[in-house]
């Protein structure tokens, strides 16, 4: 009220200490009432999935939709969420993403887990366990991660273990088997002990047979027990013949040692040599030692007296066989020795083929010797190989029923073969019926060998004249670039990609063609490859051009990413129109795409550093809202909330730019605070006003008082100058018009006081008049008494005003001179001048 009275001079109407704000949004508090409601039906949701997904489906405010999110992890809900908000809500969306992703990928986790299970429960159920399928399976199970399935895949795998030590342990028997067969072999027990072991290893290997697993053992091991285990039975009949030869010697040796008369040695030679040849060893050449004594301890003349030769007869040379003849014999008892029939019978050969010899008894006893250790052995090799060829023909005929590879099929009829060769050298001729049953067992073995390997040949061929067609396809293509006048780049590039590709699917080729079909497509093909690289080599250095392109962009730059796309643009152009080798398109793009991501981190890192020096900004404008808002609270005086005001603005504009994301929220509390603060001063203003225009009621209303008391002789009493000290101070220029005034009227109470009241008297219908005209001025009803006077006072204003020129006095000038005149006033005067302070002042606001 009055503020008018009271601005200072040179001071704009419209002027306010600072910036006007924006009144608060009356809607601000509904708002925030209805968020506070969401927050609290967000605690209460309590891990409610479908409660939490309604709400997220139906609420405005992003944290508490985010914060309802956490409740929600099953599929269906998840998708429902992630479909509904994924357009209006990121965070949420990204959030119901990840889950799914997440629950996606544990389910794939699950479902290779139960195929590893599913082929570890197939891999139990196979007879042919091999370890290299476990560690495959063990190596696709270290990749997945399904704690649900490990209870269930370590069950499996422990089955799985134990299968594979049963074949450890297997095997490891078999092997121990026929290591016992080679040792019993070579061992000096006797032919029943050896049987009885030999026995026992048949009935163990029998077991292994029989055992679940031993479809695991290896041919060669089953064979090549089935091998030893018929060489040591084929040599029991040897070792229990000796064993007799050893008991016949044995028991005429007692008999010769223990007789009473007289012994003749030429009938102990021959009954010692018509016996059994006795097997070589420590129990034969004793045997030999005690014959030896025996006829050492002959008396000479019991022996055979020598026949006389006529006198004058030379004497005969000794008869005897010569070296040669002696070494081949001695090899031969070596071979025998050995139990190598083969080279025994070489050697026996090359005697027969000796002519003239003359033996000597001892000779002749060995030879016998030899040749019946050489029968014995050759019946019982012809024995035991026919055992044996009719082993061999039944794993021939076993072959028919096996899986096996076509390679390896072959190979095994060829070992067979082999092995019946052998058996032939080292056991003679076979029976024809035998050969027969062998040889169709090993053709029909063969069979389906042959027919793949029919297959194979044809197939041969049939890449031989791919690559044939090949090769014409490269060689028309290359003259039709010879020809062209323009090349479509990509088109030869996928050509020559598709050539090179379809000649590595050929196949097998037969090694004859192979090389020379290889040197044909070679030529072809660089002939085409030769432009292609150069064109290539352009291309590389337009990719490199690019590469540094953009390594050399600024990141600051506000184009950096215009340029960037535009590279990228660029280099798709490239790739689509020629296509770079693989190993090279990839390095490339690998350099590109560092280059690029270079440009993106570095402006990444300028953004973040934007965003700190943002959020520093925001931290400084939040401060200057708090201080505006803890002055707001505490209250301020209008000089103070002036210069507050004045100061925030300052601060407010220095500070920079906030985050786009805060901008409105930083914006609306400062406006808010300094809406608050403005409230606080225009109160303090509107209480100033009040108060000042009360003290310039009273003031003027004691001068009036104290001039009416001159008029009437009453002021003599009074404490004037006390009372118009108690009241408060105005405005100076009101201050000093109405102290001069009551000064004025103070000093005609001492001094002239009839001129003083004649003035006052004389002052009454100017002030009158002034009335009537600020009446006039602020649209008063002067009242029906005063209509005339009015009038007139109205031609004349307006009359002075059109003639002078001159701009009127304004109504608070008019009013300071109305207040400074002193004059007498009736009650009817004071109601109006009181009534025009009421107008003059409300429109001042």
């Amino acid at each position: 009220m009055f503020e008018f009275l009271f601005k200072r001079p040179g001071e704009k109407p419209g002027e306010t200490p600072a910036a006007t704000a924006p009144q608060p949004d009356p809607a601000a508090t509904p708002a925030g009432s209805s968020r506070a409601l969401q927050a609290e039906k967000v605690k209460q949701l309590a891990g409610d999935e479908a409660a939490a997904v309604e709400f997220i489906l139906q609420s405005e405010f992003s944290e508490l939709r985010l914060a309802a999110a956490e409740f929600v992890h099953t599929p269906a809900q998840l998708e429902r969420v992630h479909t509904a908000i994924r357009n209006t809500d990121r965070r949420v969306a990204k959030l119901m993403q990840s889950r799914l992703d997440a629950i996606r990928h544990h389910q794939a986790e699950l479902q290779r887990g139960q195929a590893c299970i599913d082929q570890a429960a197939q891999l139990l159920k196979d007879e042919k366990l091999t370890p290299n399928h476990v560690a495959e399976l063990d190596r696709r199970w270290s990749v997945i991660a399904a704690p649900e399935l490990v209870g269930e895949f370590d069950a499996i795998r422990a089955a799985l273990a134990q299968r594979l030590e049963a074949q450890v342990g297997l095997q490891r028997g078999v092997i121990d088997s026929v290591a016992a067969l080679r040792k019993l072999a070579a061992s000096p027990l006797p032919a029943a002990d050896v049987a009885a072991q030999l026995e026992q290893l048949a009935a163990a290997h029998a077991a292994a047979l029989a055992a679940p697993e031993h479809a695991s053992l290896p041919r060669n091991l089953v064979n090549e027990f089935a091998a030893e285990h018929a060489r040591v039975s084929a040599s029991l009949g040897a070792i229990a013949q000796g064993e007799g030869a050893l008991a016949a010697r044995e028991a005429l040796l007692a008999e010769w040692q223990g007789a009473t008369t007289p012994l003749n040695a030429d009938s102990l030679r021959r009954e010692w040599s018509k016996l059994p040849a006795a097997p070589a060893g420590d129990a034969a050449a004793g045997l030999q030692q005690r014959y030896d004594a025996l006829l050492a301890a002959i008396p000479p003349e019991q022996r055979k007296p020598k026949e006389a030769r006529p006198a004058g007869q030379p004497k005969s040379p000794p008869a005897g066989a010569d070296q040669q003849f002696l070494d081949h014999l001695s090899a031969m008892e070596a071979a025998l020795e050995h139990g190598s029939l083969g080279t025994a019978a070489e050697h026996d050969k090359a005697l027969k083929d000796s002519k003239g010899v003359r033996l000597t008894p001892a000779q002749s006893d060995r030879l016998a010797h030899a040749r019946g250790e050489l029968k014995r052995l050759s019946d019982w090799a012809r024995w035991g190989g026919n055992v044996s060829r009719e082993e061999l023909i039944k794993s021939v005929e076993q072959l028919t029923t096996q899986s096996l590879a076509m390679s390896e099929l072959a190979k095994k009829v060829g070992s067979m073969r082999e092995r019946w060769k052998a058996l032939d050298t080292l056991s003679g001729a076979a029976p024809k019926s035998l050969w027969e049953r062998f040889d169709a067992a090993c053709s029909a073995a063969y069979a389906p060998a042959a027919a793949h390997f029919k297959h194979l040949a044809e197939e041969r061929h049939t890449n031989a004249a791919k690559a044939q067609a090949i090769i014409a396809e490269a060689t028309a293509e290359a003259a039709r670039l010879e020809i062209a006048d323009s090349v479509d780049w990509k088109h030869m590039a996928v050509t020559v990609q598709r050539l090179r590709l379809g000649w590595s699917h050929l196949g097998a080729i037969d090694r004859k063609e192979k090389k020379h079909l290889d040197q044909q497509f070679t030529d072809a093909l660089n002939v085409l490859q030769g432009p292609l690289e150069q064109q290539r080599k352009s291309e590389v250095a337009h990719r490199e051009e690019l590469i540094e392109q953009v390594a050399a962009l600024d990141p600051a730059d506000r184009h950096a990413l215009d340029a960037l796309r535009a590279a990228q643009e660029r280099w798709q152009e490239l790739a689509r129109a020629l296509p770079l080798e693989r190993k090279a398109e990839q390095a490339m793009w690998h350099r590109f795409r560092a280059a690029c991501d270079a440009v993106f981190a570095k402006r990444k890192e300028s953004a973040h550093a934007a965003d700190a020096e943002r959020r520093s900004h925001q931290a400084a404008k939040d401060a200057i809202s708090a201080r505006l808002e803890a002055a707001a609270e505490t209250g301020l005086d209008v000089a103070s909330a002036a210069r507050l005001l004045r100061q925030a603005a300052t601060e407010w504009h220095a500070a920079g730019p906030v985050p786009r994301a805060a901008e409105t929220k930083v914006d609306k509390r400062y406006h808010a605070a300094i809406t608050a603060v403005q409230h606080q001063a225009d109160s303090a203003r509107r209480a100033a006003g009040i108060a000042q225009a009360s003290a310039l009621r009273d003031k003027l209303r004691l001068c009036q008082l104290i001039e009416t008391s001159l008029a009437n002789d009453s002021a003599v009493e009074q404490d004037w100058a006390a009372r118009w000290a108690a009241l408060p101070p105005l405005q100076p220029d009101y201050e000093r018009a109405l102290g001069f005034r009551f000064e004025a009227a103070l000093a005609a109470l001492t001094g002239d006081r009839a001129a003083y009241v004649a003035k006052l008297e004389q002052n009454r219908p100017k002030l009158l008049h002034e009335v009537l005209r600020l009446e006039i001025a602020a649209g008063i009803d002067s009242g029906s008494e005063f209509a005339r006077e009015r009038l007139k006072l109205q031609v004349e204003v307006l009359q002075s005003s059109l003639k002078s020129g001159q701009k009127p006095m304004t109504q608070a000038a008019q009013f300071l001179q109305l207040c400074e005149m002193p004059a007498l006033a009736d009650d009817r005067t004071v109601s109006r001048i009181e009534q025009l302070f009421a107008r003059v002042g409300k429109e001042a606001r």
